[in-house]
């Protein structure tokens, strides 16, 4: 069984952008993704962007090969709240 990220800080906005500014549809994401052995639908996709699925480490991985990105620009801008 994959691990899953638990998202108590919002990474959907940042997974958003990163998919916009690589010109990708969600539709283009999920299609690359599967090619990779991920198996994702829209739904947990959207779900994912959302910040309402918690997302799993592999899915992680695939999307930062797929925008070419580190780890990093996941969790650019989030800070704990005080």
């Amino acid at each position: 069984m994959a691990q899953k990220l638990k998202q108590d800080l919002p990474i959907g906005n940042n997974i958003r952008a990163l998919r916009i500014k690589s010109g990708y549809t969600q539709e283009q994401v999920i299609a690359k993704m599967q090619l990779r052995g991920i198996d994702i639908s829209r739904s947990i996709y959207s779900q994912i962007e959302c910040g309402t699925y918690n997302i799993r480490i592999s899915e992680l991985v695939a999307l930062s090969e797929l925008f070419d990105v580190d780890f990093n620009a996941f969790f650019s801008g989030i800070t704990l709240k005080e």
